[in-house]
């Protein structure tokens, strides 16, 4: 509409010169002009004017375009919506939490309702995040691409929510909800992508960001008295996120050969600490943390990762041999406590049965094998 009527005004001025024009010329028919005739006075703010309007209008176009994109963002799957908006996740996703199981924990009870709903919410934090950039028209790029980037969205809102979660937030239903959709939507995610290719290195550094961004979270706000229970407790739950993200392979190698390398660290930190530093309880905490969810992994899911024929068994070997590497490293620390060589020896125990029961044992190299039963 500005453009119509900015062209409209013009168009008006034009034939209003043009006829302004004829009529002096008619009246000096005959007579020569020393000099042409000057531009009509208002010309000028009439182009300015003209321009303003041009202006104002691809402005508008932009706040138009914007807005449509807002929309569709919030209205993005609603009309399918079956549950209201504030629907419980009906799932038994922490309930074994903390607790020892040789049974598979697994609830694919992932339905499109909920997996809709957590994609407009990750859309929407990732609209807010990028309110402060300027507009850009979007470009569609290729179906690999747009799983990347659902696959980064969904990473960082579950790394968000784990950052942001107080302790009196962990038994919101909310937050339940919210992490246990990130957690099979990213699984569901990897699935599908099958990393190989060109993806296999920018989904694995995803993952890998992953990985060490919650287990920083998970030590860095254990504490080990009393009076931070609470705080505590939240670790503990994204302990449990983490064990579940565990249950892919891809994933679950990953976190275990992340972990053990990390007990390697906090065994050389603890070593060369001062027991009455107040950093010690923490790391203290955090090393039991670590260690159990080794356990947790190896537990529930290695039987069934050495089924799947796509299991890296050079990331198998390179896991083993840090975990034993992990053990000389608290050897280092038995005589301040015993309990951490006691725990880890449980692991590796546990780890050699499973092996033995699976076909992982022919297929090991005979060092790693050798180190692993010795």
């Amino acid at each position: 509409m500005a453009i119509a009527v900015a062209l409209l005004k013009s168009k008006l001025l034009l034939q209003k010169n043009n006829s302004s024009n004829n009529h002096n010329t008619n009246n000096g028919a005959g007579a020569v002009s020393s000099s042409a005739d000057p531009p009509p006075p208002n010309s000028r703010s009439d182009d300015h004017d003209s321009l303003k309007w041009k202006r104002k209008a691809k402005e508008r176009k932009r706040e138009i375009l914007r807005l449509q994109e807002d929309l569709k963002l919030a209205e993005d799957g609603m009309q399918y919506d079956l549950f209201p908006q504030n629907a419980a996740c009906k799932c038994y996703f922490y309930d074994n939490m903390g607790i020892l199981s040789d049974k598979q924990l697994e609830d694919r009870r992932f339905n499109d309702v909920l997996r809709r709903r957590f994609l407009r919410q990750v859309r929407i934090k990732e609209r807010k995040r990028r309110r402060d950039a300027s507009f850009k028209q979007h470009v569609p790029g290729t179906n690999s691409d747009n799983e990347i980037e659902q696959l980064s969205s969904s990473v960082d809102f579950l790394v968000e929510l784990c950052d942001a979660i107080s302790p009196t937030d962990v038994e919101d239903q909310a937050f339940k909800n919210w992490s246990h959709q990130a957690v099979d939507f990213i699984l569901m995610t990897l699935k599908s992508m099958l990393p190989v290719g060109d993806n296999r290195e920018i989904i694995e550094g995803i993952i890998s960001g992953l990985v060490m961004r919650l287990l920083r979270r998970t030590c860095n706000g254990s504490h080990a008295d009393d009076s931070q229970h609470t705080e505590s407790n939240a670790c503990f739950y994204v302990q449990h996120l983490i064990r579940k993200l565990g249950s892919e392979a891809y994933v679950g190698q990953r976190i275990i050969l992340s972990v053990s390398q990390g007990i390697c660290t906090a065994a050389e930190s603890l070593l060369f600490m001062d027991p009455f530093d107040d950093a010690f309880p923490n790391m203290h905490n955090c090393m039991y943390m670590m260690i159990q969810l080794i356990q947790f992994l190896v537990s529930d899911y290695l039987l069934n990762w050495s089924e799947k024929e796509d299991l890296e068994m050079g990331l198998f070997e390179d896991w083993v041999s840090s975990l034993l590497h992990a053990r000389k490293a608290l050897e280092i620390l038995e005589s301040r406590n015993g309990l951490y060589v006691l725990y880890i020896d449980r692991v590796i125990g546990d780890v050699a049965k499973k092996a033995g029961q699976s076909s992982l044992l022919q297929r090991l190299k005979p060092n790693v094998c050798f180190s692993l039963f010795r």
